[in-house]
């Protein structure tokens, strides 16, 4: 089953959303988790009061006590504040989201809008290529592209087999160390330079492995495939002029039935795109910042708060109670043992309450890698422009197991990538009785049937078709969202802010979904 551009995007945006929204479910946990801690430990300092007040002389107790409840009424206040910087960080979070989803919509409109222009331009393309295959100046430069494209070709094949023979041929004299060892000195040549003894010397071998023979016949074997490759530089140049020159008689024709509006209008929504998927990268990058802040608050980073918790918890730590919770376990009374099975249950508490925050945390950090990966790998599917309604994908399992495996962490994030580069192809539209085009199809201009193509796309660089690659018009303008060359397997999407700029080539987050 083939998958859509818009389509695939749709789904990838759908895993994101499900990514953020169990990122700020897991931060809400970890700062609830945070907060109910803090709370055990105030009602286990409560219960060594009671304990103290049973157990220990009077005059003792006033200054246990008040070491207690000093620390415990600092992280009373502490946690009243702690719970109003999570509150506020999570609307923050709220707002970008809603921010972002708008920008999305935006994204989709325009996105809309331009298949709708790209259909009726590729109508009206259609239409004057009809009319051209009457017109017989038209036919004539056609023919003309074609017989240029033809020889074009025939150098490159011609070229291609002379570099072979060089390959092949040319591997006796390489494996040869005498007649290389002469041949990287220049001997014979005008470049040769040494003394009359290694000149004596180096005649004797240049006679022994008959090197006056041997040199002009491996010189032509190197130099014919440069000259080659010259001409045939020089006739894909007359191709694609002469290919230019056919372009732009379509382009003519079509401005002159109305498409010039159609094309402007087209290279204004391909602007407002791009300026769209700026915006998403600047409240992405908010976001990813507002998400830190509040994973800093909901692990207790917050320096206030992780003062006063870790105050109180030294001061239930103190070796006077130590000592005081080890008598009341040898002297038990029926008040001793409800006391010490409270404080034994909220230790328990805490110590279960610690596990799950633990693993909640090491789930957070898997999320936040996951999703910085499928951000740039969005930035690379919107820049080489896959989103497109004329780009289609073989694999609908990218959005299936091979998603599922790369969110797992069964996959890399360039090894997911690289099976959408693989996967992608691209529609072949227009008039398919009317042969207008001087040469088969590529798949830089699909709509074209066969030959360059009026609208809007990508360069050649996606690869394909035939060996030459013909270069794309500027009429119709360009892509959006950044360069169209292939990634490699690598990712460019810009980072600002803390996270910094990342441009690099992959990445090997391990951990499961």
């Amino acid at each position: 089953m083939t998958l859509r551009g818009p389509e695939a995007l749709a789904s990838l945006e759908e895993a994101m959303r499900d990514i953020r929204r169990e990122e700020d479910e897991i931060s809400k946990r970890l700062a609830r988790s945070s907060e109910r801690i803090a709370k055990i430990k105030e009602s286990e300092a409560e219960l060594f009061r009671q304990l103290a007040r049973l157990k220990l002389d009077p005059s003792v107790q006033p200054e246990l006590d008040g070491s207690l409840s000093s620390a415990e009424l600092r992280a009373r206040e502490t946690l009243k504040g702690h719970a109003k910087n999570v509150e506020k960080a999570e609307r923050a979070i709220a707002e970008l989201e809603a921010e972002r989803t708008s920008l999305v919509e935006q994204r989709n409109s325009a996105l809309t809008r331009l298949t709708e222009r790209q259909e009726a331009l590729k109508a009206l393309d259609s239409q004057q290529s009809a009319r051209l295959q009457a017109d017989p100046e038209y036919l004539a430069l056609r023919r003309t592209a074609e017989e240029m494209g033809e020889i074009a070709e025939q150098s490159i094949r011609k070229t291609e087999m002379a570099e072979t023979d060089r390959e092949q041929k040319g591997k006796p004299y390489r494996d040869d160390p005498l007649f290389m060892y002469l041949w990287d000195a220049g001997y014979g040549t005008s470049s040769y330079r040494a003394n009359n003894l290694v000149r004596f010397f180096d005649g004797m071998v240049a006679r022994l492995v008959d090197y006056h023979k041997a040199r002009p016949n491996y010189a032509m074997l190197n130099e014919l495939p440069l000259r080659l490759r010259e001409h045939a530089e020089r006739q894909e140049e007359n191709a694609q002029a002469a290919e230019a020159r056919l372009e732009t008689w379509r382009e003519t024709a079509v401005d002159e039935a109305g498409g010039k509006p159609l094309r402007d209008e087209i290279t204004r929504i391909q602007a407002d795109i791009e300026q769209v998927d700026a915006g998403i990268v600047t409240i992405e990058d908010r976001r990813d910042a507002a998400a830190q802040a509040l994973q800093d608050l909901a692990e207790g980073r917050d320096p206030a708060f992780h003062t006063a918790t870790t105050e109180l918890a030294a001061a239930l730590e103190r070796e006077d109670l130590k000592t005081l919770l080890a008598e009341a376990r040898r002297t038990r009374t029926s008040q001793d043992d409800t006391i010490i099975a409270q404080i034994d249950e909220a230790r328990a508490r805490m110590r279960e309450e610690d596990g799950e925050t633990r693993e909640q945390r090491d789930r957070l950090k898997i999320l936040a890698a996951r999703r910085r990966e499928l951000e740039d790998i969005q930035w690379e599917f919107k820049k080489q422009r896959f989103d497109d309604p004329r780009s289609s994908f073989r694999e609908d399992k990218l959005v299936g197991d091979l998603l599922n495996d790369f969110l797992r962490g069964g996959i890399s994030a360039a090894s997911y990538w690289d099976h959408w580069r693989r996967s992608q192809d691209w529609a072949v539209g227009g008039s398919q009785s009317a042969n207008t085009g001087s040469r088969r199809p590529s798949k830089a201009s699909p709509w074209a049937d066969g030959g360059a193509s009026t609208f809007p796309w990508p360069d050649s660089s996606f690869g394909g078709g035939s060996s030459r690659k013909s270069k794309p018009s500027g009429g119709f303008g360009g892509g959006w969202g950044g360069s169209s060359g292939n990634s490699g397997g690598g990712f460019s999407r810009p980072r600002t802010g803390s996270s910094g700029t990342r441009k690099h080539t992959g990445f090997k987050t391990g951990g499961g979904f």
